[in-house]
């Protein structure tokens, strides 16, 4: 039984009229005879009889009216209810570009399924950027591949990435076996994000780890505009997958080659404000946000990416 028939039937005992219920419920009168005729199937009794001045209730047809109009009330009750208690309000989202590429439109999806109320405000910046605005509260949670963060931080590991060192395939500098160590980039001219930059806080660890120094020919702090730069033969770059996830033609205009050494990965970590300082709404998306993660990466969509443990 479904609670539609029961609209059914109480509208045509209402009107006393099928051809006039049809008409009022928008549906073709067949369909209507249809549903009715499935109600009393499913109850197996008569619940309608017609007479010379219409559809009129049988004795069953009228008990079951009565219930039917009380269920229906607490039916439409109980959706007012869950209308008027869904999650409000907005909750803002910090980046990196890289991680964006790949979390962004998945996150967006599926806050809009589960919190259609919720506004939710998403920025893209470099992650010492958003370490900053974070710590001043403007915003609500980031994934940030910081390793230090303010003690206040709410902070849950999400996943490490490998990184790769991308080469444009059309002006390629040097070819590789499937891996290569950090020591073996050192000649090589490499595009690399700034100083405050959380990548190139990793990358210079793991050059001084391995008593390397980068041939550095360009800092550029736009990932699009890195990529093209490498694209056009201008250096080699070192970045995580997500870096050229987005793009469909990735395999055609670059050569990957996975970094082996232990230290060259890179930990993303979703830090929010502390729990007592998030918003109902916040914390929402802190869940929504660690549930998409684990989709993507369980999904094969995010390449050189494992779950952080715990």
């Amino acid at each position: 039984m479904e609670l539609r028939q029961m609209r059914y039937f109480v509208r045509v005992v209402e009107l006393g009229s099928i051809s006039r219920a049809a008409l009022d419920l928008q549906l073709v009168q067949s369909a209507l005879s249809q549903q009715i005729g499935r109600l009393e199937g499913e109850l197996a009794t008569r619940l309608l009889r017609r007479t010379s001045k219409g559809i009129t209730p049988t004795e069953a047809g009228l008990a079951f009216f009565r219930e039917a109009q009380l269920a229906l009330r607490h039916a439409d009750q109980a959706a007012r209810a869950a209308h008027e208690s869904r999650l409000t309000g907005s909750v803002s989202v910090g980046l990196a570009p890289t991680t964006a590429s790949v979390l962004g439109v998945p996150l967006m999806l599926a806050m809009r399924e589960r919190y259609p109320d919720v506004r939710l405000h998403m920025v893209s910046a470099l992650s010492g950027h958003l370490s900053n605005m974070l710590n001043s509260r403007q915003l609500d949670l980031a994934v940030l591949f910081d390793t230090h963060p303010a003690r206040r931080w709410s902070v849950t590991p999400l996943l490490q990435e490998k990184l790769f060192l991308i080469q444009s395939r059309r002006h390629l500098v040097r070819e590789f076996g499937a891996t290569a160590r950090i020591a073996e980039l050192k000649d090589l001219p490499l595009v690399l994000p700034s100083g405050p930059h959380g990548l190139r806080s990793t990358l210079d660890a793991a050059f001084a780890r391995a008593k390397a120094k980068p041939r550095l020919v360009a800092e550029i702090d736009s990932l699009a505009v890195l990529m093209d730069a490498v694209d056009q033969g201008l250096g080699c770059t070192i970045q995580p997958w997500a870096a050229i996830g987005r793009q469909a033609d990735a395999a055609r205009r670059f050569v990957l080659t996975e970094l082996a050494d232990p230290e060259a990965s890179r930990l993303n970590s979703l830090c929010s404000l502390s729990d007592d300082e998030l918003s109902p709404a916040g914390l929402a998306a802190r869940v929504v946000l660690a549930q998409c993660v684990r989709e993507l990466v369980g999904a094969g969509r995010w390449g050189g990416a494992t779950l952080a443990p715990g």
